[in-house]
């Protein structure tokens, strides 16, 4: 994958509701982790018909977010996925119900999906040396934040997720991981109770 592949995009309201949907959302992390792809190939990832694929895989290229390597053979076209990682600010689509709604529908659908990961990962873990087992795994913590301390906290990361994306390129002992991270408030009302409240 090169440089720019290995980068994010932040979606627009365009490819965010073309994500919004139950095969499309897989689409682009299947062609990341697995290169690039056929529609046939990704119908048997996804439990449907190369159609079916086809279709979603230009709806998805009608907005970016997958494109045709140019590389297939025939009608066998070959589809890579244009970035190494997407995100959003759910903020942007505020005054956009539809776009606001599909925000809601994505994140809920990956949530789904890393908890499954992870629940393979502890079904796998068992088989696998104990130091990979030793590094891996759940973890959790707390802290107490500003909103602008807590997208500090957020860039910080993905600062530290960045530095390492290839540190293990040309070892031997490289696997790639997926690493989730998910914040969210203690107390549930406290959002409810300002309302109007934008401050740092």
């Amino acid at each position: 994958m090169s440089d720019a592949e290995q980068g994010g995009i932040r979606l627009d309201e365009r490819q965010l509701r073309a994500l919004a949907h139950p095969l499309r959302a897989r689409i682009p992390g299947l062609l990341r982790i697995g290169g690039p792809a056929t529609a046939t190939d990704l119908a048997r990832h996804l439990g449907t018909n190369s159609g079916a694929t086809s279709y979603h895989l230009r709806r998805l290229a009608e907005v970016g977010l997958v494109t045709d390597t140019g590389e297939g053979v025939g009608r066998r076209r070959e589809w890579r996925a244009t970035s190494g990682f997407h995100s959003w600010v759910p903020s942007d689509f505020d005054d956009r119900p539809d776009a606001a709604a599909a925000v809601g529908w994505l994140q809920r659908a990956y949530l789904r999906e890393f908890v499954e990961r992870a629940e393979r990962w502890e079904n796998a873990a068992p088989e696998w040396p104990k130091r990979w087992r030793d590094s891996l795994g759940l973890s959790d913590t707390f802290v107490e934040v500003t909103p602008t301390q807590a997208t500090a906290l957020r860039e910080e990361l993905n600062a530290l997720f960045a530095r390492y994306r290839a540190a293990g390129t040309g070892s031997q002992d490289a696997l790639r991981l997926h690493i989730t991270t998910h914040a969210a408030p203690l107390a549930l009302t406290a959002a409810a109770a300002h309302p109007d409240d934008d401050r740092p």
